[in-house]
Order: structure tokens, then sequence, then C-alpha cells
């Protein structure tokens, strides 16, 4: 593996890890976003916090990697329409419209990121 892939590599398991650590540091920020047809919002965020967390540190695991990327691309494609329902309630209150529209686009990014490591 080529040192920029590395990086990247370490790059992306630090921001699922991160962002799992985020479910249980500022829980009410996700809870804000969780569709209301989500059912018991605070145990699923609890649940892709641990997600998140273990799919990052899977990254990090040769023997997990690719698999831990698979987990991401469908832990993405999970989220996606939380992601949906946070632009319209931000296009609703008329704030945060413009990152939450580029937030949407970025979910593509990362897929795609998620996906070079898919051996």
């Amino acid at each position: 593996m080529s040192n920029l892939k590395f990086i990247s590599l370490v790059v992306m398991a630090a921001f699922y890890i991160l962002a799992g650590i985020s479910h249980f540091r500022i829980p009410k920020f996700f809870l804000a976003i969780t569709p209301p047809w989500v059912p018991a919002p605070e145990k699923v965020n609890i649940l892709v916090g641990i997600i998140e967390i273990v799919l990052g540190v899977g990254l990090l695991i040769p023997a997990t990697q690719s698999y831990a990327a698979m987990g991401i691309i469908a832990l993405l494609i999970a989220v996606f329409p939380a992601n949906v329902y946070h632009f319209q309630k931000a296009r609703r209150k008329g704030k945060d419209v413009i990152g939450t529209t580029i937030r949407l686009p970025i979910q593509l990014l990362l897929i795609y990121w998620a996906y070079t490591f898919i051996v």
C-alpha cells in the first residue's frame, strides 16, 4: 500500500471513529436530524455510533479492512434518508441550507472513498 493510500486509510478510520464517538458526546445533534419514522431514536443513535467505531477500527485491521469498507458503504446508504430529512428540515427553517445541500453529494464521495479499500 502506498503512503498516500495508507494516510487516506488512517484518515478515514479516524473520521468514522470520531463520528461514532460524537453519537455519544452530542446525541442531541443526531437525535435532532433523525427522521420521525425511525423507531427508538436514542437506541438507533447509540447503535449507529457503535457501528461507526467498529467499522473505523475494522479499517485498520488488514483482515477486516474490505469488510469494514463494505459496512461503511452500507451504513452510508442506510443513513442517507436522515441526511435528506436534515436537508428538508433545514430548508423549512431557512438555516444551514447550504451545508445540508452540500452534504448530500458528499455521501457519494464517501461511498467511493470506502470503495477504494475493498480489495
